[in-house]
């Protein structure tokens, strides 16, 4: 009994501790909406990227249901669907056609936007995923003063 006891009360600590978390207010402080922020692309595939200004951002526009991005050299555009589990498809992708200095990040760039099916957000990250296989991670670009 003494056992369960000790148990729950480190249970107990350890949610409280957790809950009272200075990161949660910063957190919140820094949470940007999935719509109408850029997003720059900070990890692919589990490989960190260097953010290169104008090169491999996205955005979704939330009046519209519409998603545009660049990446190495291409511009992207596709209308997306998105509800409140996270769920995120994009459909009726187009792009231009250009050939890349570096095509075969722009290739994977792309792969990786068609196998996404949700998305996560942790203060001004974002996260996109097929099922539970994280694909790449996206950081919001910060607003011009």
């Amino acid at each position: 009994m003494k056992m369960i006891y000790q148990i729950v009360s480190v249970m107990v600590l350890v949610a409280v501790l957790v809950g009272c978390c200075n990161c949660r207010a910063v957190q919140k402080k820094t949470q940007k909406p999935l719509t109408d922020t850029e997003w720059q692309l900070v990890q692919l595939g589990g490989e960190s990227m260097q953010p290169v200004e104008g090169k491999y951002t996205i955005q979704f526009f939330a009046d519209e249901q519409r998603f545009a991005g660049v990446g190495a050299c291409n511009r992207l555009t596709a209308t997306y669907k998105t509800n409140d589990k996270h769920t995120l498809k994009l459909e009726n992708a187009g792009m231009t056609r250009m050939m890349c200095p570096d095509q075969a990040t722009e290739d994977r760039f792309v792969e990786m936007l068609n196998q996404v099916t949700r998305y996560d957000m942790d203060g001004a990250m974002l996260m996109l995923f097929a099922g539970d296989d994280l694909l790449a991670v996206f950081q919001a670009k910060p607003e011009l003063q």
